[in-house]
Formats: structure tokens, C-alpha cells, sequence
């Protein structure tokens, strides 16, 4: 079972990023080619037939399982960065953290008016991130048409946030 499968590899890490916060850290499950492989086909096999016409990688993770998934449904890949980290003319969405904000762009000519597009990240937390790269693609003209996660955090309500953009939802192991 590929929820077991990754409970077994994704590794708990005390106090990172700071103290009272257990992190998650997936980096151990691109050590298992084929638990790399199973992840992208559950995501794509979740997602054919639902007409999506591109994927949204969160920097940075969300690029790791988010291209590899789009190569396999034949559809564009489009990033999600840190502000000032694209090179072409970009739109951006300023959002609230815990503490303080963070700003995230995507370049301009990225996503086409009408576009169902799949957001994809590695973890879901409170649902900030995910929702900045919603109102992104909202920005311009394009649907959200789901999100997809390798790992969600259940009591932080990431989920509940993000039901108003899509409820074509799909997270492969719960915390």
C-alpha cells in the first residue's frame, strides 16, 4: 500500500525549522526510485479524464513530483516561485505567514484564459502557499481545478482553506 509505503520513508525531524515543530521530510523517498514512480502514477491516475490542461509546482518540492506528473499527463509544467526568482515578467499574490508575509509569482504568459489547472505541492499545511498559487492562476483567468499533495497535516485545516478553490483534492499520506 503506497500510504504504508511512505510513512516509511518519510522521516520526522525535531525542532526544523524551529523549536516545537516536527518536520516532515520526504527527501528520503527519491533514495526508492519505484516509490518515486507509484507516487506519480497514483497522481496521474487520480487525474486522467479530469481534463487538465496544466500543473502548478510550488517552489521548491512542488517541482520535484508536480513535472514529473505533468511529463506523464502531456501538459505544461508552470512554476510557482519566490519573488524575484523568475526571469520574464511576472504577476505576484502577497500573503500572510504565522509571522509575518511571503510573495510569490508566476510569469505572465504562463496560463491561458479558461485553463483547468492542477496545483501540486509536496505538503499541505495551513493552505497558505497553495491558496497564493490559487489566486494566481485566478489572476489570470485560469480554474483551479484541484490540488494534489504527497503529505497533509490534518490538524492544521490546510484542506478546509482550500475546499472554496476545488474540492478535486487529493493528499497520499495524512498526519
Amino acid at each position: 500500500m503506497l500510504e504504508q509505503k511512505l510513512r516509511t520513508s518519510i522521516r520526522d525531524v525535531a525542532d526544523f525549522p524551529k523549536p516545537g515543530i516536527l518536520f516532515k521530510d520526504i527527501t528520503p523517498i527519491f533514495h526508492n526510485p519505484q516509490l518515486c514512480e507509484d507516487i506519480v502514477n497514483t497522481f496521474a491516475a487520480f487525474y486522467t479524464g479530469k481534463n487538465i490542461n496544466a500543473i502548478v509546482g510550488v517552489e521548491s518540492r512542488g517541482f520535484l513530483f508536480g513535472f514529473a506528473l505533468a511529463a506523464k499527463l502531456n501538459i505544461p509544467f508552470v512554476l510557482v516561485r519566490k519573488s524575484g526568482k523568475l526571469p520574464y515578467k511576472t504577476i505576484s499574490y502577497e500573503y500572510d505567514l504565522e509571522y509575518g508575509s511571503a510573495k510569490v509569482e508566476m510569469q505572465v504568459d504562463e496560463i491561458k484564459p479558461g485553463w483547468n489547472v492542477l496545483i501540486h505541492d509536496d505538503l499541505l499545511a495551513t493552505g497558505g502557499t497553495a491558496e497564493a498559487a490559487a489566486k494566481l492562476i485566478q489572476m489570470q483567468n485560469g480554474i483551479v481545478a484541484g490540488f494534489a499533495f504527497v503529505v497533509e497535516l490534518d490538524f492544521l485545516k490546510g484542506k478546509e482553506r482550500l475546499s472554496q478553490y476545488s474540492e478535486n483534492n487529493i493528499s497520499l499520506v495524512n498526519y
